[in-house]
């Protein structure tokens, strides 16, 4: 995966990307994931690889000072039209190379896009490098334990429609030059194929 492939292949994936992930078993672990989370007034949220904004239905925006990035202009638009810009900025941005200086976020969320992005390692060193101290990022996302024959045989297939199958969170923890503090590693979905993961720096 690259850049400009992820930016084709998620133009196809816009105009029915909802009805696949903000619906069923998707939304139903969404709502689980989102509905502990009490943000502060004024606090400083990312949203990083928001998508067509499934998670930003799933919290209070009044009070909150919002940022979401995505590097598919098409995913991006379709935010866009679900909640304008009243309480949201929305950027056009590279998850890998985030344009924000160094603690800048009470709260970075990153549903989906560690599996995404061509490098996660350099996009997990971004979102630590831009989160406060003491500050919390909320992962969701799918994480392999071990890769099975069969796993790495269609990986890359898998991987030219958009995702990765085989990233492995321990090995990206361990590889990442910011301490890492786990608060909450929890199986979500599929027999824990899909995990809810709280670190905080």
């Amino acid at each position: 995966m690259n850049n400009q492939w992820n930016k084709f292949i998620y133009k196809l994936w816009s105009p029915f990307y909802d009805k696949i992930f903000n619906s069923s078993i998707f939304l139903t672990t969404r709502k689980k994931i989102f509905k502990d989370l009490s943000f502060s007034n004024h606090e400083k949220v990312l949203f990083v690889g928001v998508g067509t904004g499934v998670d930003l239905e799933l919290i209070n925006h009044t009070n909150l000072n919002i940022t979401a990035i995505d590097i598919s202009p098409d995913m991006l638009e379709k935010a866009k039209q679900k909640f304008g810009n009243k309480y949201i900025t929305f950027l056009e941005m590279d998850a890998q190379q985030l344009s924000f200086e160094d603690g800048t976020f009470d709260y970075v969320i990153a549903s989906l896009v560690l599996s995404v992005v061509p490098n996660p390692k350099i996009c997990l060193n971004e979102i630590l490098r831009v989160v406060k101290n003491n500050g919390e990022i909320i992962i969701f996302d799918k994480f392999s334990r071990r890769n099975t024959m069969f796993k790495k045989i269609v990986r890359p297939l898998i991987r030219l429609l958009g995702t990765d199958i085989g990233i492995n969170f321990e090995e990206l923890a361990l590889a990442n030059s910011h301490p890492l503090n786990i608060i909450e590693d929890q199986d979500v979905m599929f027999q824990g194929m899909y995990r809810k993961i709280i670190v905080s720096k």
